[in-house]
Formats: structure tokens, sequence, C-alpha cells
């Protein structure tokens, strides 16, 4: 037996498992949103992360990489574990077809497993659903959590698309957005700049005002 797994988020650049095979390549009907929340590795639960699923929409795909694991059912259980754990936001596994540029009209492999996320509120806690791209931007640009910062997994994945030379239009035009709200904060601290006076003062202590590091994709 062969474990075929799909990435289309984090795991295109980090599959953090032992696998034996990857190939770069597309699912059909489906899209990758940010409608998942994260509230234990890049969010926390008073400000949850946004993070990547799929909704399917027939007519579209999405690209990401397929890895494969052979050796064994231990090697599998292994990386099966690995995955559960990491992708617990995930309530569902679903098997997909995986295609690739060679053709088009059928598919390479099939029941190859994907983790997504059911869209529903009320029975998945992690599910935040749709928001405007200008509300959604700044939840990503503000929030953190123990494996680093939101804006930085939209960025990575951002920076992967265009490594695999099939770069995402949503996820580009979110990171865009994103980098907006990063550029207001930087005119902010210009306008908080002590203006120079050419009246002579006496000097004052001044309040601390923290500046943030302006990100960009790497």
């Amino acid at each position: 037996m062969v474990l075929w797994v799909f990435g289309y988020g984090s795991l295109i650049w980090n599959p953090g498992f032992d696998f034996d095979e990857k190939h770069i390549g597309y699912i059909k009907d489906y899209k990758r949103v940010f409608d998942l929340g994260c509230i234990d590795h890049r969010g926390t639960p008073e400000h949850p992360a946004r993070t990547c699923t799929l909704e399917q929409s027939t007519g579209a795909i999405c690209w990401g990489a397929a890895y494969c694991v052979r050796g064994g059912p231990e090697k599998e259980k292994l990386a099966m574990e690995y995955l559960e754990g990491r992708e617990s936001e995930y309530d569902s596994k679903t098997l997909v077809e995986f295609y690739t540029e060679t053709d088009t009209t059928k598919p390479i492999l099939t029941g190859v497993i994907v983790f997504t996320s059911t869209p529903d509120k009320a029975a998945n806690k992690y599910y935040l659903g749709p928001a405007p791209l200008e509300e959604m931007a700044m939840q990503i640009a503000t929030a953190s959590g123990p494996c680093g910062n939101n804006r930085e997994y939209l960025f990575k994945l951002e920076k992967a698309m265009h490594d695999i030379e099939h770069e995402d239009e949503f996820v580009t035009e979110l990171a865009n957005e994103v980098r907006k709200h990063l550029d207001v904060s930087e005119e902010v601290k210009a306008l908080l700049k002590p203006v120079v006076s050419r009246i002579s003062i006496k000097p004052q202590s001044q309040a601390h005002v923290s500046t943030r590091q302006r990100v960009f994709a790497s």
C-alpha cells in the first residue's frame, strides 16, 4: 500500500514528514480560501489567525504538491499521525484525483488524501467563514501565535506558489492587501517623529513609541 497526500498550504514548502516522492500538480473543482481559524499556531483564541482551506467550486483548480509515502504500514502510520496532529484544525479528510500538466484530461493519481475544513460554524469551531478582503487582511496583518505571525504564513505561501510557477491570484491579492496595512503603520510612525524646534526647551522624557518592522515575502 502507498500513501499519497496533497498539500495546498504550508505543506507545499514545509511537509515536515518523511516522504519518497513529490509531484507538483493540481486537483479539480476546489479553490483555496482563507476561511479557517488557527488558534494555537499562528494565532490565539482571542485573536485567531486565518489559514487556508479548500472550498468546492465547479471548474476551479488548485495547484499544490502531492507527496508519496511508501515503505510499509509503520512508515505510513508515522506520517499520518504527524499530519493528523499538525492538521488538527481540519475536521475532514477527502480523497481526490491529482493531475499534472502532462495530461490534463486524466489524473495521474487517484485516492490522494487532502485535509479540508467543514464549512459549518456550528459543527466546526475552527471555521471562520468568508469575510471582506480588507477585513481578512487586517486580521492576518496583526495575528500572531507560538509558531509565528499570520502574515509570514501568507507570504511564505505566496512565495511557494511563485516557486512552483503557479501563482494563486487570490493569495497574491490578499498578500498585497496585507502589505498595505503594514505600510499604514510605517506612515503612522513617520507622523509620530518629533518635529525639530528652533526654540530652546528643557529636555523632557519621551514616552517610548514601539515600532514594528515592515515584513515582506521572503
